[in-house]
């Protein structure tokens, strides 16, 4: 038997420290089993050379409890280690037995699928074992043997009797780690970092049920059979190539992704390179809703099929962090704890790569079957807006596919909106207006009155529509965009409208002078217009630079970006001066009279743009039920 000291030198110290990194405990049996992996897909990729003379067969990794002696077993059928190699590769801390094997076979490893690049995985198994145990047998003639260790520089490494090829952990659980020990913590560890890894792991057995024979009677209970309980799918969708897999196995593999996700998603989009860099994976694009708090981090990354993280900002633009899926590369550099990224410039290429693949998809999709993409808009918008926003390539792709839906429901894209404006636009060297609704029910009664004139008003409802617009503008120069009860649509209504006031100049300032003596300390830009008759006599609009700055304060961009603090309330009061209850104002006798059709008539206004509320509708459903009287 020999016994020595771990060789802990001023060279790999530092790696030694950063074991500390490792912010979860639980990622311990990851490791090792990204080990035992490793193992098992060196032998398959050595028989495949011709180096390694035996039968590959079946092999698996198995994990154990033995809840009594207080041990957890991880157990491979792999690669082995010789005396020699536990020396090198556990002793040598941090020196990578995956990263020597890489780079010795580096011309025929494409498809080896080497996990490991750290060497510090293994120790993290001293976080939760006082002491642990390799019991390995190389697939060598070499004969086996035992190392174990208490967590202190020192080793025991003695012969053993093992007769199999492979591998056998054996931690001896802390009395701070107990939970290791219990059946229902493993398996939710298993599922979360191995539920892909791509060689079966078995943990205890299950029992299945078997067909009743032929003579068996009615009553008779079904036999049963104990087999192995494999808890992962070696061959998840994203590693096959698309042409091998049907709608209906994307639609499995998002279930056995999100098993308490209900709703299927709308489409996928199979991510497949290997050339700057390798990539695989699956995206797919559920129905969102405007809340983007509860979007993000549905993104599994993983490395060889090792679960990672599913925080993936960084590999991943942040506006596609809402879809759902996989993501698996070995390209993407992690520190020890394979938790976080690194900047990297290979990041950047897949992060681009990502970005055109969906935009590829969504213009694919919108040439196919518009009208099915239509249908989809309003459950993906969402994610499209925002990426126009904060993608710039995205952006330039965008007017492909980006859609602008009409209140009336008919869609545009933007080409197709700027000629319908055009044609209903007398002006054609003005800026052309857009106008939108952000809210149907409320503003309904302004885009009924766009809608009298022949205008298209689209709905435009997203929280970070005011961000959007601004952007679009920007772009756009002989373009602007205002909502249906902003002033820029009495400006638009006035330039297609020819009609003439009824009133005289002397009449106007006295109308101007009597309104504004009413509304003086409520706040109102008084404006006269000459309208249609039919038109309602008062309208309250607000500008649309002010009421956009309020809203991009809200969603965390005027305000902070510009100084400004709090937005004013401001609002103009259009008057419309043929309507006949206006001449009926200009023309009552008594003050009194006056000023209540004012304030009636001002309070109207204020109820249809949802201004009217608290002490003030009180006092007017009052005043309204005593004017009934």
């Amino acid at each position: 038997m020999a016994t020595g000291k771990i060789n802990v030198s001023v060279e790999n110290i530092f790696p030694l420290i950063k074991k500390f990194l490792y912010s979860d405990h639980e990622i311990f049996l990851r490791e090792l089993i990204s080990n035992a992996t490793d193992a098992t897909l060196k032998l398959k990729h050595l028989s495949s050379l011709g180096e390694a003379k035996l039968e590959y067969g079946n092999p698996m990794i198995e994990v154990k409890i033995d809840k009594e002696g207080k041990k957890l077993h991880i157990i491979d059928q792999g690669i082995g280690m010789s005396e020699e190699e536990v020396k090198k590769y556990i002793n040598d801390i941090a020196f990578s037995g995956a990263e020597e094997f890489l780079d010795k076979y580096k011309d025929a490893d494409k498809d080896s699928g080497i996990i490991g690049h750290f060497g510090l995985g293994f120790y993290s198994s001293f976080m939760v074992a006082d002491k642990v145990e390799i019991i390995t047998k190389s697939y060598t003639d070499e004969p086996a043997v035992h190392w174990s260790c208490d967590g202190s520089p020192k080793f025991n490494l003695k012969k053993s009797n093992k007769k199999e090829r492979g591998t056998e952990i054996i931690l001896s659980i802390a009395d701070d780690s107990t939970e290791f020990l219990e059946e229902n913590r493993v398996t939710e560890l298993l599922q979360k970092y191995n539920k892909f890894m791509p060689i079966p792991i078995k943990f205890g057995t299950k029992t299945e049920t078997l067909p009743k024979p032929e003579d068996a009677k009615e009553d008779d209970p079904a036999p049963t059979i104990e087999v192995d309980n494999i808890i992962n799918n070696p061959n998840p969708a994203w590693t096959k190539k698309p042409a091998d897999l049907k709608q209906e196995d994307y639609k499995n593999f998002y279930r056995e992704l999100y098993p308490m996700q209900f709703e299927e998603p709308l489409f996928h989009i199979h991510l497949n390179v290997d050339y700057p860099f390798n990539l695989t994976g699956i995206l797919y694009f559920p129905k969102l809703t405007n809340d983007l708090s509860i979007q993000k981090d549905r993104i599994q990354l993983y490395q060889n099929q090792v679960f990672v993280t599913d925080n993936v900002e960084g590999i991943v633009p942040e506006f596609l962090t809402m879809l759902r899926g996989v993501i698996d590369s070995p390209d993407i550099p992690l520190n020890v704890s394979r938790s976080y990224l690194q900047a990297d410039g290979a990041v950047k290429k897949i992060s681009s790569y990502i970005t055109r693949k969906v935009a590829d998809k969504l213009t694919s999709l919108f040439k196919h079957n518009r009208e099915d993409f239509e249908k989809k808009w309003n459950d993906i918008k969402i994610v499209i807006e925002y990426g126009m926003l904060s993608e710039e390539k995205f952006f330039e792709k965008a007017d492909k596919f980006a859609l602008y839906p009409t209140v009336d429901g008919t869609y545009f894209t933007f080409e197709e909106l700027k000629e319908k404006i055009k044609a209903l636009q007398t002006d054609k060297d003005d800026k052309l207006v857009v106008l939108y609704a952000s809210d149907k029910e409320s503003q309904h009664s302004y885009i009924e009155a766009a809608k009298a004139k022949g205008f298209e008003v689209l709905l435009l409802d997203s929280p970070i529509v005011p961000h959007l617009m601004q952007k679009l503008e920007t772009s756009n120069e002989k373009l602007s965009f205002a909502r249906v009860d902003a002033d820029h649509l009495d400006n638009l209504i006035k330039k297609e409208d020819t009609q003439i006031s009824k009133l005289s100049d002397e009449e106007k300032e006295k109308l101007k002078a009597n309104i504004e003596e009413v509304t003086t300390d409520k706040g109102y830009t008084v404006q006269l217009e000459a309208m249609d008759s039919e038109a309602s006599p008062f309208i309250i609009t607000e500008p649309e630079f002010m009421r956009r700055m309020k809203e991009m304060q809200q969603t965390g961009g005027g305000g902070g970006m510009f100084g400004m603090g709090n937005m004013p309330e401001m609002y103009n009061l259009i008057v419309n001066i043929n309507h006949p209850l206006v001449s009926e104002i200009l023309g009552t006798k008594t003050a009194k009279k006056r000023d209540r059709l004012i304030n009636q008539s001002l309070d109207l206004a204020r109820l249809s743009k949802g201004l009217l509320k608290g002490e003030e509708l009180t006092k007017f459903i009052s005043r309204s039920y005593e004017m009934i009287k």
